[in-house]
């Protein structure tokens, strides 16, 4: 499969910073029945305790992590699945979708990357003592979004 650099140049002359928010946004509002709001200047940054990873491969190559603390991973296990979704393989499997479901969302709303660029099965990371590198350079978009007063940070990092 060749990847197209078209999308990766786009990603540097267009602020596709929007684009992330509105797709976080609705994943939200429809999954979970909750608004959240982008964070200009965060009072706190989301601890890594848990982090979903989906990768893109095709027009779009790279890596969407979703990363928040126990309490916002709880909370979103807890709408979705009920609120006797306790475990952490409850929270794992719940954390894991909204990332997957961002990242559908994101890559449908830019024009000519449905069929081209495919998504991976999502990966949960949970713990503090972790740290996450980008092999290779590219664009990184990110945005904080207050969830139940709570940060929740998505990023996009394509290669370039």
């Amino acid at each position: 499969m060749s990847t197209d650099t078209s999308f990766i140049t786009r990603s540097h002359e267009e602020n596709w910073l929007p684009v992330l928010q509105l797709a976080v946004e609705e994943v939200f509002e429809i999954m979970l029945g909750t608004r959240v709001k982008p964070v200009t200047q965060p009072e706190q940054t989301p601890t890594g305790d848990f982090t979903a990873m989906i990768g893109l491969a095709g027009s779009l190559c790279g890596i969407l992590t979703v990363r928040c603390d126990t309490k916002a991973a709880g909370q979103i296990a807890k709408k979705m699945l009920g609120d006797t979704a306790t475990s952490p393989e409850e929270v794992s499997d719940a954390l894991g979708e909204i990332c997957n479901m961002i990242a559908g969302n994101f890559k449908n709303k830019l024009a000519g990357t449905d069929e081209r660029c495919m998504l991976s099965v999502p990966t949960v990371i949970c713990g503090e003592e972790y740290s996450l590198h980008a092999m290779a350079d590219g664009n990184t978009v990110e945005t904080i979004m207050l969830f139940e007063e709570t940060a929740v940070a998505v990023r996009l990092q394509l290669q370039s």
